[in-house]
């Protein structure tokens, strides 16, 4: 789905991926993720470190880091408009989170051939703090998302 299109048709396409991802991961809605920003191989989201989000010992659970990572990630990958899935994610986690952060996870895509991409998203508190470096590699499968798209 690499067709040559304007710039523009390209950032409405990442738009409409967006939403489309948005409006469907189950997931990151029950945690109150939000899409802040998307373009072609590039997205911002976020989320508020809830009371509900936090571990046993009082800071923020670094599952949610990893899900608002990931979460940016699968949008970051599939802005183009073509089927990409994870084959490998992983995170350190410099820092922690605590009730009240706001969790800020940009994605930005490394390298993109045909059929790989490599992703690394930086999950940060929303005073700056570095709470999460995650890396995502996505295998771009040779179907695209407008089927999906159209239909919703």
């Amino acid at each position: 789905m690499d067709e040559e299109l304007t710039p523009e048709q390209e950032q409405a396409r990442a738009e409409k991926v967006g939403r489309w991802i948005a409006e469907n991961d189950r997931f990151a809605r029950f945690l109150g993720i939000r899409l802040d920003e998307i373009r072609p191989g590039f997205c911002r989201v976020s989320v508020p470190v809830t009371a509900d989000l936090i571990n046993a010992v009082g800071l923020g659970h670094g599952g949610l880091t990893f899900a608002t990572a990931d979460f940016a990630f699968a949008a970051a990958s599939n802005s183009h408009g073509t089927a990409a899935v994870s084959l490998a994610a992983q995170i350190s986690y410099p820092a922690a989170s605590k009730e009240g952060d706001v969790l800020v996870a940009v994605a930005e895509e490394v390298t993109r051939s045909k059929r790989t991409a490599l992703y690394r998203v930086e999950v940060h508190t929303g005073e700056g703090t570095l709470v999460g470096v995650f890396t995502g590699t996505v295998f771009r499968r040779s179907d695209s998302l407008s089927g999906r798209l159209e239909s919703d």
